[in-house]
């Protein structure tokens, strides 16, 4: 009887999810190669199928992948990269990501082919409901480390979360914060369409977890395009819930990160103020508190620090007051505060246990050995007095048109891979954070040397308040750009985005996230990333077949 009841069940779990698509989802977007790999490879031969279908014209997968490997093939033979061993091994690396992003998009387009669509779409809400209960669980352990129901604006341990928690929020991939907020704003806009109240709420609690000002951003308008032009009266109801969401955690839960993205973008597109080249106005200028000088005189980390100096300066002075009333003769630590009441003594939260750290993290120890041993090559990071005139992704885009400017010859397929932008090219570098790499074989190409990796250095050296997103070079378009040139990133127009666009008649969600996608492309490699393009693929893959017009067949 038992025997016959599990079997049961087993059979309908069976028949609701593609657990083999999960499997490959939960996996392969993990942040780690030694589990991407591996998945990647026995998914791939069981069952052994490589039937990839390019073609130019009605190709089954984007056209784009094989032939941007063609340009760096071509840029190897034409810089004579053959000549240098230790470049060949980059190449070798960097054409092995591009060919796992070919498996990996072919491996979701079997399973959008070979499944029926409805267990496909209870596949994708399984996923999501497992990475939310994730990142609930890694906030859960948060509060128990911090004590603190609210650790967005808890700034003990030396704000290690505080305005920092979101970074924490990584979801079942473990890859960086973004990650997990660009799968969910993915998921908001799936589910709005589908009209699934309960999971769009859910990814957009998660997504609103990992604090990322950017994709909030970069939702926003797509929402509001949604609520004006293609929703009904239920689903726009669903879209005042979700910015009355947004709303309440900016205001409420994490009201110090909505002032650190506005003054963020103030500076972004606000010129910053020099200081007065005199010598005694530099002086007055550097010995005014922090909280005294003007907003746009600071740089964001300095608008960071002056967001939390103002909030312990609040909190200190109610602090003060209770403890410079009268305390009642029968208790210890106990104080009369105004009207009488008893109030306990409070941690003083004006003490270097409040306060964020003002050395450089450990990990950060490698970049300033490299700027020291290469300190003569490099023009920012290496010059103790520069202060970057622009965020620090403006002034890579400008470094690209600058490299065109001074080489022409490169212009029409880019420097070549890994020479100038692209997280192989820091892999290369021999810095963990982009991954392992042989010390033996480390890379670095002298155009990358003097413009993205110096830019990098200037701002990740410093104090974590400068590892923002802005300050960061990556982005799929500077790689494109500067690595495959004009025609790489035609390519990528072409045969990537054309290769879903030209379905626009029968997309419904997938021309929204499209676009969101267009926008997340500004923020990272991704497609070296293999993440989130992988799941963009399976949504966009999946729309498209479910809403094609199938012919009937003559007599």
């Amino acid at each position: 009887m038992l025997t016959r009841a599990v079997a049961f069940y087993k059979h309908r779990i069976k028949d609701k999810v593609d657990w083999r698509l999960l499997a490959f989802l939960l996996l392969f977007l993990n942040v780690k190669l030694a589990i991407k790999i591996p998945i990647i490879i026995l998914f791939s031969l069981w069952p052994c199928n490589f039937k990839f279908g390019f073609r130019f014209k009605g190709s089954r997968l984007p056209l784009f992948y094989p032939l941007i490997i063609v340009i760096a093939l071509v840029d190897w033979l034409i810089y004579k990269g053959y000549a240098d061993s230790h470049y060949n091994i980059l190449l070798v690396t960097g054409i092995s990501f591009w060919l796992l992003c070919i498996l990996a998009i072919h491996q979701v387009k079997l399973a959008v082919d070979n499944t029926p669509t409805q267990i496909v779409h209870q596949t994708i809400t399984a996923f999501f409901i497992i990475n939310t209960l994730i990142s609930i669980l890694t906030l859960v352990i948060i509060v128990l480390k911090t004590h603190a129901i609210n650790p967005y604006t808890y700034q003990g341990q030396y704000q290690k979360y505080f305005i920092n928690t979101g970074d924490y929020i990584k979801g079942i991939t473990f890859d960086t914060s973004i990650t997990n907020a660009t799968l969910n704003a993915f998921g908001v806009v799936y589910f709005l369409i589908r009209k699934n109240a309960v999971m769009l709420l859910v990814c957009m609690a998660s997504l609103l977890l990992t604090g990322s000002n950017f994709i909030n951003l970069a939702l926003l308008p797509i929402l509001l395009l949604l609520f004006a032009f293609k929703t009904n009266r239920y689903q726009k109801s669903l879209v005042v819930v979700c910015l009355v969401f947004l709303i309440v955690f900016m205001a409420k839960i994490s009201p110090q990160n909505n002032k650190y993205a506005t003054l963020t973008l103030v500076h972004l597109f606000k010129k910053h103020i020099p200081v007065n080249t005199d010598t005694k106005h530099k002086n007055i200028q550097a010995n005014l508190r922090i909280t005294d000088r003007p907003d746009n005189t600071l740089t964001p980390e300095e608008c960071k620090e002056k967001i939390a100096t103002l909030y312990l300066d609040s909190v200190g002075k109610i602090l003060d007051s209770i403890r410079a009333s009268k305390r009642p003769r029968y208790a210890k630590n106990v104080y009369l505060a105004e009207g009488g009441r008893i109030a306990i003594k409070e941690d003083d939260i004006n003490s270097d246990y409040y306060q964020s750290k003002k050395e450089t993290p450990v990990e950060q120890l490698q970049l300033l050995d490299f700027i020291r041993e290469h300190k003569a090559a490099l023009p920012i990071s290496g010059n103790n007095n520069y202060i970057a005139p622009l965020p620090g992704k403006a002034m890579g885009l400008l470094q690209t048109t600058a490299l065109f400017r001074g080489h022409l010859s490169k212009t029409l397929t880019g420097a070549g891979m890994g020479n100038f932008s692209s997280k192989i090219a820091y892999r290369a570098a021999g810095f963990a954070f982009a991954g392992g790499y042989p010390s033996s074989d480390i890379y670095i190409n002298h155009d990358f040397l003097v413009n993205h990796l110096d830019l990098y250095l200037n701002f990740f050296s410093k104090r974590s308040g400068y590892h923002s997103l802005i300050n960061s070079p990556f982005s799929v378009y500077d790689q494109l750009l500067a690595e495959y040139g004009l025609l790489g990133l035609i390519l990528f127009i072409i045969y990537y985005i054309g290769f879903f666009a030209k379905h626009y008649k029968k997309l419904t969600y997938g021309i929204p996230i499209l676009f969101l996608m267009l926008a997340v492309l500004f923020t990272d490699y991704w497609f070296e990333q293999l993440s989130v393009m992988v799941f963009f693929e399976l949504l966009l893959l999946l729309n498209i077949k479910e809403n094609q017009i199938v012919k009937p067949i003559q007599q």
